[in-house]
């Protein structure tokens, strides 16, 4: 199935004004990261449109999308899944939209790295313990520990990051 073009530049005709930006869902896009989601954060009117199945028609694309995006190296049945997704993690990089204004900014790949491990109550758990460090109280001993296992945790699990 293909959409048809007439109510999608319809729908976008009216909702489309100055500094609007039109980005279409699609597996042959650039591939959505972190740095987007904080450049679609600052835009004052972003439009996500999604396909199904096969997509939309290619005169859509050519005359009425700015670009197009894909959060990934896979197909889904629909564009509206991965359109969710970008909403979400644009959405949190607002003002107000999260509890702690701090979270966005430490999350993982604000920094280019991934997030630290965290840990809660209680201090022990089956015998395992909450690293001593950050018991400590000391904000700069536990800043350096945090920022050394998100070093860890990103070689680790994500070296493509660190381009290793």
């Amino acid at each position: 199935m293909v959409l048809k073009p007439e109510p999608i530049f319809a729908a976008v005709e009216a909702l489309r004004g100055p500094g609007s930006r039109v980005v279409l869902m699609s597996p042959q896009g650039r591939r959505f990261d972190q740095a987007q989601a904080r450049a679609y954060a600052e835009m004052p009117h972003l439009i996500l449109l999604t396909g199904h199945y096969e997509g939309v028609d290619q005169r859509v694309v050519d005359h009425l999308v700015d670009e197009e995006l894909s959060i990934g190296d896979y197909v889904l049945t629909n564009g509206a899944i991965a359109a969710v997704i970008v909403a979400d993690a644009v959405l949190r990089l607002l003002p107000g939209v999260l509890g702690d204004s701090e979270s966005a900014v430490q999350d993982s790949f604000s920094e280019g790295l991934l997030d630290c491990p965290h840990y809660t109550r209680p201090a022990e758990f089956r015998g395992w313990k909450v690293p001593e460090v950050l018991m400590s109280g000391n904000h700069a001993e536990i800043a350096r520990w945090r920022a050394a296992r998100a070093l860890e945790t990103t070689r680790k699990n994500r070296p493509d990051l660190l381009g290793e």
